[in-house]
């Protein structure tokens, strides 16, 4: 049974002031999900894009402003941001400190799923 100690994760190169760290890894059994953990600096985030999946955010710690198709709306921790398939959304920290999220995708690499309409794709995506 895997069990993944989070503190023998690799970081995984991200965006500026943006930090990443892959939970679920190749080898490790999972094959149909992503599961990450991310410390989103003051004021950067993800720029507008769509994935051809479901995406959910757990807000964990922080205050995120998230655009949601025409919504916008802050979001704070212990929300979870529900983003149905192709649905364009971005998000940004207007906290005061990092905020901290999980991202889960119900695919293994949702870097093939993802097009990006504003902005670039992440150093590793």
């Amino acid at each position: 049974m895997p069990i993944v100690n989070h503190d023998t994760l690799d970081e995984t190169p991200w965006r500026p002031n943006y930090r990443k760290w892959d939970i679920t890894r190749e080898g490790d059994g999972t094959e149909r999900s992503n599961l990450s953990y991310s410390q989103v600096g003051k004021g950067t985030g993800a720029p507008l894009h769509v994935h051809d999946t479901d995406e959910l955010i757990v807000v964990l710690d922080g205050v995120l402003e998230v655009r949601l198709g025409d919504e916008i709306q802050q979001v704070e921790s212990d929300h979870t941001i529900v983003v149905p398939p192709n649905t364009p959304h971005s998000f940004r920290n207007v906290g005061q400190t990092n905020a901290r999220i999980l991202g889960f995708f119900p695919v293994s690499d949702p870097s093939k799923h993802t097009r990006y309409i504003e902005g670039q794709p992440p150093s590793s995506g």
